[in-house]
C-alpha cells in the first residue's frame, strides 16, 4: 500500500542560495491557502526547522540517509503522507555535497526537486547553473528551477528564458532586505530572536502567491511504513531537559524518542530557574550559553543543584553549549569571562573560526553506536582526559572528545536519539 500526497525537496547549487527563505515563504503560502504542510530539513540542523514550524504551524523534522537513515525517513514522510496536503523537505549545502547528499534522497526516494538558484548577479549563466545540476549525474529527479533575489520583471524574464526546455520555471523572489532572515555565526538567529518573524513570513509568502509557486507539485507517492519498535527502556523514569534561549538545539524526534521509551519529560531553564524539577536524568541540549555568560553566571543556586543531581549518581547528558556551560569559566566571542556551572575544569573559549563540523557516531556501554553531529566556534582546555572518542562518519579518523565523570556524560556532539535508542537509555538509566 502507498500514500500518495505533493511534494519537493527543495535543494540548491550551494548554501548562502536562499533555500530556507524559499522553503518557508511556500510553507506559509500554502498554509494560508488552507493546506496541510509539513516541513522536514534534509541533515543536521537546528535553526532552519525552527522557522519552518512558526511557517506552516507544526513540527519540522529531520531527515538524513545516514544520521536518522533511510527506514527513519521513509517512515516519517509517509506518516505526513498521510494527513499532508504538501510535504516540503529542505535539502543540505548544495545539491549534490555530502554523502549521501540531498540528491541521493531525492533519487532514492522518488522526490522530485526543486532547485533555488541566486540570480542576483547572472543572467543567461542561470540555466546553463540549472542545466548542470539537472545533468551532472544521470537521474537526479530535477524538474524545476526557483529564481531568488531577482532586480526585476526584466530580469526574471532573461532568468526563465535561459532554462533548457526539461526543467520548469516556477517563478522568483525579488530582493527584499525586510524580509531577509538575520543571522549569526552558527546560522539563522532562533525563531524565537526574530520578533517580527510571522511579517516576514507573510511578506515573502505574497510575493510567491504572484508565481506558479502557489500551485501544488505533482503527488509522490510514498510507501506505507512502521515506525521501528522501541522497547520501553526508561519506563518510570523522569527526565529534566533544559529548554530556554540559551539551550534550544533540541530535535523533535529526540523527544519523541525518550517519551516512547517510558520516560516522563520535565522542563526547565537554566537562565531563569534556581531549581531542579523532580527528576532522575537530566539533558542539557546544545544552544547559545555564550550569548547569556552573564545570566548563567549569576544562577548560582541551579549550578548547585545539578552538581548535587550528579554527587548523587544520576545522570546528566550535556550537549556541546550544555557541555560549555559546564566547565568552570566561559570566554565569549567579545573575550568577556564568565563563571560557569564548574562541574568540570577548564575553560571553553569562543573563536571567530569555525572549530568542527561534520557527522559522527559514538557507541556507549556496548550499545549500538549513537549518531549525530558536530558544529561549534569554541574550544575546550581541560585536565579531564576523555573517556572515548566519535568516529566521523568516513571512519578514517577521531572524532570529538568526550568526557565522563560518574554519571556526567558530555561532549561537543549533538545526538540524534532515534538512531539507537538502547544507547540513548544507557545514558540517562
Amino acid at each position: 500500500m502507498s500514500l500518495s500526497c505533493p511534494a519537493l525537496l527543495v535543494a540548491a547549487p550551494a548554501s548562502g542560495q536562499g533555500k530556507t527563505t524559499v522553503v518557508a515563504a511556500l510553507a506559509r503560502l500554502h498554509t494560508r491557502l488552507g493546506r496541510k504542510v509539513v516541513v522536514f530539513k534534509c541533515g543536521p540542523d537546528f535553526l532552519d526547522p525552527q522557522i519552518h514550524a512558526i511557517a506552516c504551524g507544526s513540527p519540522c523534522q529531520n531527515i538524513d540517509l545516514w544520521m536518522s537513515g533511510e527506514d527513519d525517513a521513509r517512515w516519517r514522510l509517509a506518516e505526513a503522507a498521510g494527513t499532508a496536503d504538501l510535504i516540503l523537505i529542505e535539502g543540505v549545502m548544495g545539491l549534490f555535497d555530502g554523502e549521501p547528499s540531498a540528491a541521493e534522497l531525492a533519487s532514492r526516494l522518488g522526490i522530485p526537486i526543486l532547485t533555488v538558484i541566486d540570480g542576483a548577479a547572472m543572467a543567461t549563466s542561470f540555466g546553463a547553473i540549472a542545466f548542470g545540476l539537472k545533468h551532472y549525474r544521470a537521474g537526479t529527479p530535477l524538474t524545476a528551477v526557483f529564481a531568488n533575489r531577482v532586480g526585476s520583471d526584466y530580469h526574471a524574464e532573461l532568468l526563465k528564458k535561459s532554462l533548457p526546455d526539461d526543467i520548469r520555471w516556477m517563478g522568483f523572489m525579488p530582493r527584499d532586505d525586510i524580509a531577509a532572515m538575520p543571522e549569526r555565526h552558527l546560522g539563522l538567529l532562533p525563531a524565537a530572536e526574530i520578533k517580527d518573524l510571522s511579517a516576514r513570513l507573510d511578506r515573502m509568502a505574497d510575493a510567491l502567491a504572484k508565481t506558479d509557486a502557489a500551485v501544488l507539485p505533482p503527488a509522490v507517492d510514498f510507501a506505507a511504513a512502521s515506525p521501528a519498535q522501541i522497547a520501553p527502556l526508561l519506563a518510570g523514569k523522569t527526565i529534566a531537559i533544559a529548554r530556554d534561549a540559551a539551550f534550544c538545539f533540541i530535535y523533535p524526534a529526540n523527544l519523541e524518542c525518550l517519551l516512547a521509551m517510558g520516560a516522563t519529560l520535565a522542563f526547565f531553564s537554566p537562565l531563569t530557574d534556581s531549581t531542579l524539577p523532580e527528576c532522575d536524568a537530566v539533558w542539557l541540549p546544545g544552544g547559545y550559553p555564550e550569548l547569556h555568560g552573564k545570566a548563567l553566571a549569576t544562577n548560582r543556586a541551579l549550578w548547585a543543584a545539578l552538581a548535587k543531581h550528579v554527587d548523587s549518581g544520576k545522570p546528566l547528558l550535556a550537549e556541546c553549549g550544555g557541555m560549555m556551560a559546564l566547565f568552570e569559566t566561559l570566554v565569549d566571542g567579545e573575550g568577556h569571562a564568565h563563571w560557569m556551572g564548574s562541574l568540570m575544569p577548564g575553560t571553553i573559549t569562543m573563536q571567530k573560526k569555525l572549530a568542527a563540523l561534520g557527522m559522527q557516531e559514538i557507541a556507549f556501554d556496548g550499545q549500538p553506536p549513537l549518531r549525530g553531529h558536530t558544529f561549534h566556534y569554541s574550544s575546550a582546555k581541560t585536565s579531564l582526559a576523555p573517556f572515548a572518542r566519535a568516529i566521523r562518519k568516513q571512519g578514517a579518523s577521531e572524532g570529538e572528545p568526550v568526557y565522563r565523570q560518574a554519571r556526567l556524560t558530555a561532549s561537543y556532539l549533538h545526538l540524534y536519539f532515534p538512531s539507537s535508542p538502547a544507547g540513548t537509555a544507557s545514558l540517562f538509566a
